[in-house]
């Protein structure tokens, strides 16, 4: 979107500078907000709709993350989800092979095929890509 706004977060302090280093070099530190701490107790802070909305993180917080960003998605908004195929460890039928995020991506990919507010489709590139819609 034109005069669009990048919104990140990442939990790891040390990257701060070289982080806002490079988003200066690169000519859009005034386009992206980089937020540090924990995505659990920053996305609350954001005052923000959002028509694009990546999750790629810590896979056992993937349906804290979508309930915490849900009504900020605007209607026809998406939200992507990065890893949902946890390298076909989500297939395994064998219950007790499940590590804990091998459960909790189980659990994600479940609700979000179960929500009745959204379209998704799931591409099977890499580690898989869940792609939803906001109806």
């Amino acid at each position: 979107r034109k005069g669009g706004m990048l919104h990140t977060i990442d939990n790891n302090e040390e990257l701060a500078s070289m982080v806002n280093t490079y988003l200066r070099k690169a000519g859009v530190a005034e386009k992206v907000k980089f937020y540090v701490g924990n995505a659990l107790n920053v996305i609350p802070t954001i005052p923000e709709t959002f028509y694009l909305v990546y999750i790629d993180a810590d896979k056992e917080n993937y349906i804290n993350y979508y309930d915490l960003v849900f009504d900020k998605i605007a209607k026809g908004g998406y939200i992507i989800a990065d890893n949902v195929l946890w390298s076909g460890k989500v297939l395994n039928k064998n219950k007790s092979q499940w590590d804990l995020d091998t459960l909790k991506i189980k659990e994600f990919n479940t609700k979000v095929h179960n929500d009745p507010r959204v379209e998704n489709v799931l591409l099977p590139v890499r580690d898989g890509l869940l792609i939803i819609r906001k109806t």
